[in-house]
């Protein structure tokens, strides 16, 4: 678990990295209202056990980064949406994410948060990947953080198999890991193709 949250770490700093060199943001608008929702509410509210909580911290302020990306660098992504509905949106998207991470806990008896973070990492994988070909350039995203994310993802996913208990009896929770694991390949080699038809696979961090 430790050194999954070490790879999802060096994942937002390279979201952040590339975010300020092109001028928007990394992760998907979706996806980064429930990332920063759960971190806010297992840092702060209920609080995760050591050592979880500090990576709880060093998650929640790196997301931090990559909100002000949003913010400052977002309404050109989305063209659609007038300057005073684009805030709006973002405001009303991570209301929606909080309480709903906070009623999957109470109808899930989930303390943890550990439904909630792995059914978010689904949305979020399938955003990636329709980010790209939204976008159809690597503005925000490199292979490197593809990697980070498929090794972050695994590491963990294979942590709860094999360590926490009943997760071996939950089809749920195999599914989602599966899952997670599928669209996060189809992500990285997305990512690679892109890549190497600007002769960038392994120089764009």
């Amino acid at each position: 678990m430790i050194v999954g949250g070490l790879f999802w770490s060096a994942t937002y700093l390279l979201m952040i990295r590339r975010g300020f060199k092109d001028k928007t943001f990394g992760m998907p608008f979706a996806a980064l209202c429930a990332n920063i929702s759960w971190e806010a509410i297992f840092a702060f509210v209920t609080p995760h056990s050591s050592p979880q909580i500090y990576i709880n911290y060093v998650w929640f302020s790196l997301d931090v980064v990559i909100v002000y990306h949003l913010l400052k660098y977002g309404k050109k992504e989305f063209p659609q949406f007038s300057s005073r509905t684009f805030y709006p949106v973002f405001v009303l998207g991570l209301g929606t994410a909080l309480v709903m991470i906070l009623a999957v806990g109470e109808e899930l008896d989930d303390s943890i948060g550990m439904y909630a973070a792995f059914g978010q990492n689904l949305m979020m994988s399938v955003l990636f990947v329709t980010m790209l070909l939204g976008r159809n350039d690597l503005r925000g995203q490199s292979i490197y953080i593809a990697l980070f994310k498929l090794l972050g993802t695994g590491l963990s996913s294979t942590a709860f198999y094999l360590y926490r208990p009943g997760i071996q009896d939950s089809v749920l929770m195999q599914f989602l890991f599966v899952a997670i694991f599928v669209f996060d390949i189809i992500y990285f080699v997305m990512v690679y193709q892109k890549s190497k038809e600007q002769g960038i696979v392994w120089k764009r961090f």
